[in-house]
């Protein structure tokens, strides 16, 4: 590969040339991370020191805030390091690690978002069979099959990366390493590349939303056979489910899933499902979840009661 490329880094040009745009870029990223990780991270602690665990809903919903953290922290660390008046520099291999992490802990998330959908529907149109469906050990099948399909989907992306030459231009204008931005910048054809991104992040994108979209429409339909208050907690728990699905999924299908090419206005897009959506996960979901509020607010007194012990 070294005799395929002379350069050793790429410039990342970032979301705007304006300094004053970039430090409040830097107060507002800065500031979402912070909540993003303080969210996410409660509503770890909060499931797995409470019975909660136990159930599917919150077995997938703690697997979906770590893969919040590790997709977001792949990219948002060094974009805010970048606002701060770093150079903007990343070398190739690091390049290459963080595509690869984006689309491995990004593929996870939308497999684990599908696991939640298959468990909401067997939870209301099959609620006599419900616990027979969701077992643990299918829990723990359908976890490894999102991390399955998360490596399906992010090596091939990582093998059309390295075989890209790259001769001169090294200007990538996004904030991070992307496969389109890249498709740039290398010096040779990249039109049956750009294809084959497009059948990979595109259908990947597209396909697992149409899942989505009908399994909620089935569920939805399902709800006039239930009770006023089996409709109401139905409708709270998938309404926060679709609001996720249509933040990340909407901006993913844009940028994917059309022409291989890059567009400034992707940065914008890009900023939905890699830092907007993942940081609104955590309130989306316990907002209007009671049981999830209530171990929140135990897992917190718990804390204050022990500092106050050791004072």
């Amino acid at each position: 590969m070294e005799k395929q490329r002379n350069i050793s880094e790429f410039i990342l040009l970032g979301l705007s040339y304006d300094q004053n745009v970039e430090i409040f870029c830097f107060v507002l990223f800065l500031f979402s991370y912070s909540a993003l990780l303080a969210g996410n991270l409660l509503i770890l602690v909060s499931i797995q020191c409470s019975p909660l665990f136990h159930q599917p809903m919150y077995y997938f919903l703690s697997h979906l805030s770590s893969m919040d953290i590790c997709y977001t922290s792949s990219i948002t660390p060094k974009l805010i390091s970048d606002l701060l008046g770093g150079t903007k520099s990343i070398s190739y291999s690091n390049c290459m690690l963080q595509l690869f992490a984006v689309h491995f802990f990004g593929g996870i998330e939308i497999f684990i978002l599908t696991a939640m959908a298959f468990d909401r529907y067997a939870a209301i149109c099959k609620p006599l069979h419900y616990l027979l469906i969701m077992d643990r050990t299918r829990c723990h099948l359908l976890v490894l099959a999102a991390w399955a399909g998360g490596a399906l989907h992010s090596f091939p992306q990582l093998l059309m990366a390295i075989q890209l030459p790259f001769c001169g231009p090294n200007e990538i204008d996004h904030y991070f390493c992307d496969i389109f931005p890249l498709l740039k910048v290398a010096c040779t054809d990249t039109y049956i590349t750009g294809v084959l991104v497009v059948a990979n992040s595109g259908m990947v994108a597209l396909v697992t939303f149409v899942v989505l979209f009908v399994s909620y429409v089935i569920i939805l339909f399902s709800l006039r056979h239930h009770s006023a208050e089996g409709r109401r907690k139905a409708l709270s728990t998938c309404g926060s489910h679709i609001t996720v699905v249509s933040l990340f999924f909407g901006p993913s299908i844009f940028v994917y899933l059309r022409p291989p090419d890059s567009f400034p206005e992707d940065k914008v897009f890009a900023l939905f499902y890699t830092i907007i959506s993942p940081m609104f996960n955590p309130l989306i979901y316990t907002l209007r979840n009671t049981e999830m509020k209530n171990a929140m607010r135990k897992v917190l007194c718990q804390t204050l009661f022990s500092k106050e012990v050791h004072n």
